[in-house]
């Protein structure tokens, strides 16, 4: 398109004080560059701005379908076949308020209270906490790279009689891995050995660079995915987070109607905004070209980031293939993760994501997030401060 969404110069950052919540810039002290919450620091693709305002134009907001806008649901299905391969049936597609509401959602039709499910450790905090209100017992997976890829040689050792799911988050947050072809075969075996579910999480999986290619598990047939249960969001790719836009999809017409009973929307109780669904559609049909933009700004980012951090004393991280998301290891400081948190914070006015267990697991102590989804001078700027924090422990 030849247009620069992603200079400096195109982020309103007093409007990010005033909205941009979750650990970020309405959230911290005057000063503090937050490196933390994985959402863009640049508004939309105008398309979407454009959108919403047509539809806003007209004066009503009124009820939507139930079960979503029939173009929305086409629209998903489209997308993630056409662009991942992924058999879906738009039939089989629900709208929902967010992939955090749809992994609520999965985990509280499959799971029964005493049900062990097993969660990669560190992974996203969202796995431990659906399945804990479904009542079931996570049990954590060390996820260790290995190769390049997360190494499942021992996840079969996992699995107990009482097991009943495996989470799946790919590209992995905040390991920034995809999955091999290989890998996901190894899962979906398992799954069909021990007939499990799989709580697949894809919102990611816009965010690949290009050394890599990102495979669904979906992509291995139909068939061989009844008992996969996916989720899709629109926050990490669009930069909608605040609209709450989300699907579930799956393979199998029974489990889906189960799906939509526990998802409350045949009450009115639960579902999505007419207008996020507006967004949607926008997102999907018109916005794409603003992703891969956004992945070559990216990818600039993310390999200066890398340099940077492994040039600096202590500590190190390895290149992610997805997201944009550095998971930092902080253990050469001697500092825990809260501990460095806060020390960057106070002393540097930078904020960054702590390997804590209540947003990742216990796997993750010892490291700490950091987002680069904003400008190149913001990333530079925070990375700075990063050295200069690291040069006041005077280790």
């Amino acid at each position: 398109m030849g247009r620069n969404f992603f200079s400096n110069d195109k982020i309103n950052f007093e409007v990010l004080k005033k909205r941009a919540f979750n650990y970020r810039w309405a959230e911290v002290e005057e000063g503090v560059i937050p490196l933390t919450a994985a959402d863009p620091d640049f508004p939309v693709a105008p398309e979407i701005i454009n959108d919403l305002f047509d539809y806003i134009k007209e004066g009503y907001f009124s009820y939507g379908p139930k079960l979503g806008f029939p173009e929305f649901r086409k629209s998903i299905a489209d997308s993630l076949n056409n662009r991942k391969n992924e058999y879906v049936d738009p039939d089989l597609v629900l709208p929902i308020d967010s992939a955090a509401r749809g992994m609520f959602i999965i985990a509280k039709t499959v799971l029964k209270p005493g049900d062990e499910v097993i969660i990669f450790d560190p992974v996203d905090f969202l796995f431990k906490e659906s399945t804990v209100a479904a009542g079931a017992v996570p049990v954590y997976f060390p996820a260790k790279v290995k190769d390049g890829y997360i190494d499942l040689s021992e996840l079969e050792n996992y699995i107990t009689p009482k097991t009943k799911m495996i989470c799946l988050c790919n590209p992995h947050n905040p390991l920034g891995t995809v999955y091999s072809k290989e890998d996901l075969d190894l899962i979906l075996s398992l799954s069909e050995k021990y007939d499990l579910w799989i709580m697949n999480d894809e919102i990611w999986s816009d965010i690949v660079y290009p050394e890599k290619e990102f495979i669904s598990i979906l992509s291995l047939g139909p068939e061989r995915n009844k008992k996969t249960l996916s989720v899709f969001g629109f926050s990490k790719s669009f930069g909608v987070a605040g609209l709450r836009i989300g699907c579930i999809y799956c393979h199998d017409e029974e489990v889906f109607n189960k799906i939509v009973e526990n998802s409350d929307v045949m009450t009115t109780a639960g579902g999505i905004s007419t207008l996020s669904q507006i967004a949607g559609i926008a997102c999907l049909e018109k916005a794409y070209y603003w992703v891969d933009e956004f992945i070559k700004h990216l990818t600039k980012n993310r390999d200066y980031a890398y340099e940077r951090i492994n040039s600096m004393p202590y500590i190190s991280c390895r290149k992610p293939d997805a997201t944009y998301l550095m998971f930092i290891n902080i253990k050469g400081t001697g500092l825990g993760s809260q501990e460095f948190v806060k020390h960057m914070e106070e002393k540097v006015k930078l904020a960054l994501v702590p390997g804590t267990e209540k947003f990742f697991g216990p796997g993750a102590e010892g490291y700490v997030r950091l987002c680069f989804a904003t400008s190149f001078e913001v990333l530079k700027e925070g990375l700075d401060r990063l050295e200069e924090g690291l040069r006041l422990l005077g280790r």
